[in-house]
């Protein structure tokens, strides 16, 4: 049976109303008697129904999240989860507002995050574009005690309580091994197409990636990025241009979501076939890609588990409950076309 404030009472010898402000850090209390009351705590392994506690307190959880627009087809994805999560939300006294800002414009995210009434919102939720507009406009947030989550792509750690995603040094190092391994070691360049070296997780995967290259695979050689901004024409037009001047490519990191411009321009020449591909994010287009022998691997992050784990920070920040780091952790996904869900 689980122990309630009745236990924890009794077991520190004090009043219910006592117990009530420790847990609500109000004041008045002792210091030895706060001391008192958390000892109770560990002892008997209390913990604290947040829920309750706030349905009585009526309390609501106003939190908004801030995506790209565009045709973007992970960002999509990421909006139908907050859609589908905004429809549970409700049954847990939380509200879900989403704001769509241009797509790597960090002049857009600023002026929505200096926009913010913080009266109005408990927490804030975003996928960075970094700048110093933006960085300013998070200290304001902080200051103003407004947690924040970075999805997907971070800012620098002082500017935000948690960022969500996964490890994009670790990506890129995976792309790099995969790349090498499954071009057979041959000799030749290597090229990147990414949506913008503007934001932190396609900078870092870029970095990783052509250290990796140059540590383990001395035969392939990274061309400069293409920095297609996630659009298909601008990526289809850049890649195209590349693939008709560069003869010797044996290999292609798609390091953002621009993979249908991607798709469009391999798919056009029977001997680009050859070259071996890994991209990011597992859509309708990269699972057809996949299935088509188009690309080789893709590496995948869940966007309903990455809109899930900000949620839970985000509460748990408000709420000044611990987290669980196992739970929140957004693991490297690895698909061929062998094991396609």
């Amino acid at each position: 049976m689980r122990p309630t404030v009745h236990d924890v009472a009794g077991e520190a010898g004090v009043s219910l109303a006592t117990v009530d402000r420790v847990l609500n850090r109000r004041s008045g209390v002792r210091a030895e008697t706060v001391a008192r009351v958390n000892a109770a705590i560990m002892k008997l392994g209390y913990v604290r129904d947040i829920s309750a506690a706030n349905l009585a307190k009526q309390r609501v959880y106003n939190l908004l999240f801030i995506v790209p627009e565009g045709s973007n087809s992970f960002m999509l994805g990421l909006e139908k989860e907050l859609g589908q999560a905004k429809l549970h939300a409700l049954l847990d006294r939380t509200h879900l507002d989403i704001r769509k800002v241009k797509t790597f414009d960090a002049d857009a995210l600023a002026t929505a995050l200096e926009n913010i009434d913080v009266a109005q919102v408990s927490g804030v939720a975003l996928v960075a574009t970094e700048s110093q507009r933006v960085r300013q406009a998070l200290t304001r947030l902080r200051e103003a005690g407004i947690p924040v989550v970075t999805l997907v792509s971070d800012v620098s750690d002082p500017y935000r309580d948690h960022y969500v995603g996964i490890d994009n040094i670790a990506a890129g190092r995976t792309a790099a091994s995969l790349i090498g391994r499954f071009s057979g070691r041959r000799f030749g360049k290597v090229a990147l197409v990414a949506g913008s070296m503007l934001v932190k997780d396609h900078a870092e995967r870029r970095a990783a990636f052509e250290q990796a290259i140059g540590e383990e695979f001395p035969g392939l050689e990274c061309l400069p990025v293409l920095e297609g901004r996630d659009d298909a024409a601008v990526t289809r037009a850049l890649l195209a241009e590349l693939l008709d001047r560069e003869r010797d490519i044996v290999g292609l990191y798609s390091i953002g979501a621009g993979n249908r411009g991607v798709i469009d321009v391999l798919t056009s020449k029977a001997e680009y076939r050859e070259i071996t591909v890994v991209a990011h994010e597992l859509t309708e287009h990269s699972k057809q890609a996949l299935r088509d022998g188009v690309f080789d691997a893709v590496i995948n992050q869940d966007a309903g588990h990455e809109v899930r784990s900000a949620i839970r920070l985000l509460k748990a920040r408000i709420d000044d409950t611990p987290v669980i780091a196992n739970q929140e952790a957004i693991r490297i996904e690895i698909y061929v076309r062998d094991n396609l869900p």
